[in-house]
């Protein structure tokens, strides 16, 4: 069967389990496509070829057997480089990390393993996962398939990048400051970032406990090109792992909305979006209005301090953090990283910041009760020069700019689906869809109510 590049990891599974295609045909042709385009892109930075295609037979053994598969048996993946995968090294993308080599497998890979599913390579990701922009001095850059010049986004930006070029159907990243959202807008496929607590995050390799701003803020989630893929990737990373003290067993699905609203955020304060991003957040609108739901203009509590408190959150921690990595790091983002602690140096109290969290999420708790979905934009500016924000004159405003509807997610703990729109000006356009706590679904659903209408991406050949 040709083109199976092009399939969604669900449809490559059905394949695979109907014997249709083998898995070594399905790893194959994904090996194949990474050596048409990676040297493009530079998007996947290691490739697991030979260890791909022995767990690709075994699993083509193991089905003619007749034992039993998971729900992704035989498809591949690719994984981040900061996600822990045994036999290859979580660099971070910094070149002193080059023999870090993880003893055991990251929650999240796992059980990518557990549900049968195969690691086809490693992907790239800016330094210590600190920018918005994939490039780093151990690995280089990744560029953006639908436009050299343009950030691929970042932190997980090589699976995105993998994923808008067919050289993988499924990606694992992670997100602290819309490390799974902005490359996923900027490349044109899509993401989960689920609530705080909802995937599980751990390491074996030192330091295996972080700050207040990582255990607050950062969850690990999935990258697809369908969202039929990050539901069936949600159903399998999710729940409690004992290496992550924050990580729950929670039900899936929630109770049916009391209203069945659909809040659009086509205004954000200190930031006018673009005409091609509103049209976008109108048109999915348009979508649910048709499908049933009351759609409204509606913006968002306190977007301004939602930021404000991101910035606190991140300025604590790693206002210490930044001397002890400024060694390894490039002085580029030492300097941008100083920057952001130091406009965000808290004016109350670490407890006051604390305070103000708590008080924001119930805030949004109870607008989610009479919205409960809402829809913005997954970034607030279009796709920049890709090290726009490294400079040192405008680089902190561009960063904070874009990441303005970004926060919420974080801040917050809160789910969301970034979901691409189409193409506008040749390049992507997308939305990002909130749910409240816990109600990934709710999410899920909608997005789902878009795609059918609007369509899933297709791979492109990076553009020139």
């Amino acid at each position: 069967m040709t083109n199976l590049h092009t399939r969604t990891a669900t449809e490559l599974a059905e394949l695979i389990r109907s014997g249709e295609v083998s898995s070594v045909e399905v790893v194959q042709a994904h090996l194949n496509r990474i050596d048409s385009v990676n040297s493009q892109t530079n998007a996947v930075t290691v490739v697991l070829e030979e260890s791909a295609l022995a767990a690709a037979a075994e699993a083509d053994r193991s089905l003619a057997a007749g034992e039993a598969a998971g729900p992704l048996h035989g498809v591949p993946f690719t994984i981040k480089e900061n996600v822990d995968c045994v036999g290859s090294a979580t660099t971070n993308g910094i070149p002193a990390f080059t023999g870090m080599m993880p003893s055991i497998d990251a929650p999240v890979v796992a059980r990518m393993k557990n549900a049968g599913a195969i690691p086809l390579g490693r992907t790239n990701m800016p330094e210590m996962g600190l920018r918005l922009s994939t490039d780093n001095p151990l690995r280089g850059r990744t560029v953006n398939p639908w436009h050299p010049m343009l950030t691929a986004g970042g932190s997980s930006g090589g699976d995105a990048a993998a994923l808008a070029t067919g050289m993988t159907p499924f990606g694992l990243g992670n997100d602290i400051g819309g490390s799974l959202r902005n490359p996923a807008y900027c490349c044109g496929i899509t993401s989960l970032k689920p609530t705080q607590g909802r995937i599980p995050h751990a390491s074996s390799l030192e330091p295996q406990d972080a700050g207040m701003a990582v255990q607050a803020m950062l969850v690990e989630g999935p990258m697809a090109r369908s969202v039929a893929d990050l539901r069936l990737g949600l159903e399998i990373l999710a729940g409690r792992d004992i290496r992550d003290p924050r990580s729950v067993d929670a039900s899936l699905k929630g109770p049916e909305p009391a209203h069945r609203r659909v809040a659009l955020a086509t205004e954000i304060p200190g930031n006018p979006l673009p005409a091609e991003t509103i049209a976008a957040i109108e048109q999915a609108g348009a979508v649910l209005a048709q499908a049933g739901w009351k759609v409204e203009t509606v913006t968002p509590p306190e977007l301004e301090q939602v930021t404000e408190v991101w910035g606190y959150l991140f300025a604590t921690d790693f206002g210490e953090l930044v001397p002890l990595i400024a060694p390894i790091i490039t002085p580029e983002l030492t300097e941008i990283l100083t920057q952001l602690t130091e406009r965000y140096q808290p004016t109350i109290s670490n407890a006051a910041v604390h305070t103000e969290r708590s008080r924001l999420t119930r805030v949004w708790s109870a607008f989610f009760a009479d919205y409960p979905v809402v829809i913005g934009p997954t970034w607030a500016r279009l796709p920049w020069a890709y090290d726009a924000d490294l400079d040192p004159d405008t680089g902190l405003d561009v960063l904070i700019d874009t990441i303005r509807f970004i926060t919420p997610g974080n801040v917050l703990g809160l789910p969301s689906v970034a979901l691409p729109m189409g193409v506008a000006d040749g390049l992507p356009t997308g939305i990002q869809i909130y749910g409240d706590l816990w109600r990934e679904e709710l999410c899920l659903d909608a997005a789902q109510a878009i795609e059918n209408v609007v369509g899933a991406p297709l791979p492109i050949d990076p553009k020139s």
